[in-house]
């Protein structure tokens, strides 16, 4: 599935209007404790409309409608 997709389950309107996914892992998520600290230490991934969501992936969906 890709990162539109996967924002396409949440609702529709992210879909539509995805712009990117702010990406990091699961294990680096919980050893960072939120996304703030995840994009201090290096570990967060801007991705684009291509991107395949992998399992364990934490995503923050950019979008504009």
């Amino acid at each position: 599935m890709t990162a539109p997709q996967a924002a396409g389950v949440i609702h529709s309107d992210f879909e539509r209007g995805f712009i990117r996914a702010e990406t990091v892992g699961y294990d680096d998520f919980v050893k960072t404790k939120d996304m703030v600290a995840a994009r201090a230490a290096g570990v967060l991934r801007s991705e684009g409309k291509d991107y395949v969501v992998a399992e364990g992936d934490v995503l923050l969906f950019r979008f504009n409608v």
